[in-house]
């Protein structure tokens, strides 16, 4: 059998980023407030929450006065900035800087042209999104799929953004959606939209597509909230239908893996390297073949 991990996988440069400061920061104090889980993987939570990270929601920051909370890399709207100085909170702001550029972008056309419809895609109640709907005064528009396209008033102009993590396919299939609607109406001029996913996310369906064809089996760890994996996970089974999706190490021995002879793992970019490595460890030591090749970054 032989085992390799996937060298593309692992955290994103603004995950990496939220963790490190993090990470510094509890170097030198005890505690640090997260608003909202640093990243959506529970190993990763559970690792940072063993050197002192809090994790809390939005009613107990609320309630906090005169201390430090870290803003992750999901970003937060604006009203989380004024609660802050009216309660006295040090913000540690670890927003991603493609998300940054981002909500500036939105804030800027929604301050300019107040009359356009601002449309997002993306998923609904996702961090972000909740951050992007914020800069827009909580008045723009959320699209998770193609059928919610008939919130959009096809008499008024639109300008379309998407979560920086979404499918770059199914951003265009929506693109040219809405715009043949408001062609139909006689009305295409007033559509715009900006390509404002990350690339690094939208790579990585392609490098994933490519590892899980060079496979027998894959095994995709992956945190069960995270919306990526869900997507990547999606891109390995069409591409390797002898795709598994787990969490934990300890789910490797509820699979069969004894027959396939070459076995690769990845992950979303909210897994960490180490929990891959894990799993590589729990493959190779719960199978009696010995591994002629394997990789661990």
């Amino acid at each position: 059998m032989t085992v390799t991990i996937d060298e593309n996988s692992g955290f994103c440069f603004g995950v990496i980023h939220a963790i490190q400061t993090a990470e510094a920061y509890l170097q030198t104090h005890e505690t640090l407030y997260c608003l909202g889980d640093i990243v959506h993987n529970n190993e990763e939570v559970k690792r940072l929450t063993s050197i002192g990270l809090r994790v809390i929601d939005y009613e107990q920051y609320a309630n906090l006065h005169d201390t430090t909370v870290l803003i992750r890399a999901h970003g937060e709207p604006p009203a989380t900035y004024q609660l802050a100085k009216e309660n006295n909170i040090t913000l540690i702001d670890a927003t991603c800087p493609v998300v940054l550029k981002l909500q500036q972008r939105i804030r800027d056309h929604h301050n300019i042209t107040c009359n356009k419809q601002i449309l997002i895609f993306g998923k609904k109640g996702h961090a972000e999104v909740i951050g992007l709907m914020g800069q827009t005064g909580n008045n723009g528009i959320v699209i998770s799929s193609l059928e919610e396209i008939e919130r959009i008033d096809f008499t008024k102009p639109a300008m379309l953004y998407s979560q920086t993590t979404q499918s770059l396919d199914e951003y265009y299939k929506l693109i040219e959606l809405i715009r043949e609607r408001y062609k139909a109406c006689g009305n295409e001029e007033m559509f715009e939209f900006a390509d404002t996913i990350c690339r690094k996310v939208a790579n990585r369906a392609e490098e994933i597509a490519t590892f899980a064809k060079q496979h027998d089996a894959i095994i995709f760890v992956s945190g069960e909230k995270s919306s990526n994996g869900l997507y990547l996970f999606d891109v390995c089974k069409k591409n390797n239908p002898h795709s598994f999706m787990i969490s934990q190490s300890e789910q490797i021995k509820q699979l069969q893996l004894q027959e396939y002879y070459s076995i690769g793992i990845c992950g979303a970019t909210s897994t960490p390297m180490w929990l891959m490595q894990e799993c590589y460890k729990s493959v190779i030591g719960g199978n009696k073949t010995s591994c002629s090749k394997n990789s661990i970054q």
